[in-house]
């Protein structure tokens, strides 16, 4: 059974005893998602509009806070995520990731949370919403994107998610100087992600991690 845990910033996470696997950081789930996908991935993307694709949209963390970002500016958010076991109301409304999202954080996650799977909703002003509940490893993606966020369970948990086949599925709907940015660091990812035409680069981590990997599609 999903457990709700609080890790270190204050910030809701989720642990999944079958697989020994928390979804974000204990060190601080929000602090990781801002450092990883928002700092060195929807800040370091410039293009306009900006086409997202995120792998695993779990607790809806990722979604949220690009929401947030996105909502000052004028360009236009079109974001994609795909997940094959989307978590029951229930887990979802004892989340606590509103919170660190501003006066509109409520609002916004409940909006983000109550859109209807395989349709696009628009969340706010300059930001739509298409949630896939679908198994990616079985998925022939669609569309073009321009940023990658990439937040699968670890490859020690769950390998097939970061396979040469699925990377190559992935770099086949990413724009040429897109981005992907990944929590994991380790050495097979990099050469996965190399193979199927990135360039992979190494960048200082979030707290409690050493570094992670922003990619470059060439």
């Amino acid at each position: 059974m999903i457990q709700l845990e609080t890790t270190s910033d204050g910030s809701h996470t989720l642990y999944l005893p079958e697989l020994d696997e928390h979804y974000h950081s204990i060190h601080g789930a929000v602090q990781e998602s801002m450092f990883i996908f928002i700092k060195n991935g929807f800040d370091f993307c410039k293009a306009s509009p900006l086409n997202i694709l995120e792998i695993g949209f779990g607790t809806g963390l990722n979604a949220l806070l690009s929401a947030i970002r996105s909502t000052p500016g004028t360009r236009e958010v079109n974001y994609t995520s795909i997940e094959k076991y989307p978590l029951e109301d229930s887990i979802v409304n004892s989340l606590n990731h509103y919170k660190f999202a501003g006066k509109e954080g409520r609002e916004i996650f409940n909006l983000i949370h109550s859109a209807p799977w395989n349709i696009c909703t628009k969340i706010s002003r300059n930001f739509n919403l298409r949630k896939i509940e679908t198994d990616f490893t079985k998925t022939n993606l669609e569309g073009s994107y321009d940023l990658i966020y990439f937040d699968a369970f670890g490859p020690d948990k769950q390998p097939e998610m970061w396979t040469v086949e699925l990377f190559t599925s992935i770099s086949d709907v990413t724009k040429n100087s897109g981005v992907l940015v990944t929590y994991s660091a380790k050495g097979q990812v990099k050469r996965n992600l190399k193979v199927c035409g990135f360039e992979v680069m190494l960048l200082p981590g979030p707290p409690g991690k050493r570094q992670m990997i922003r990619a470059i599609k060439i």
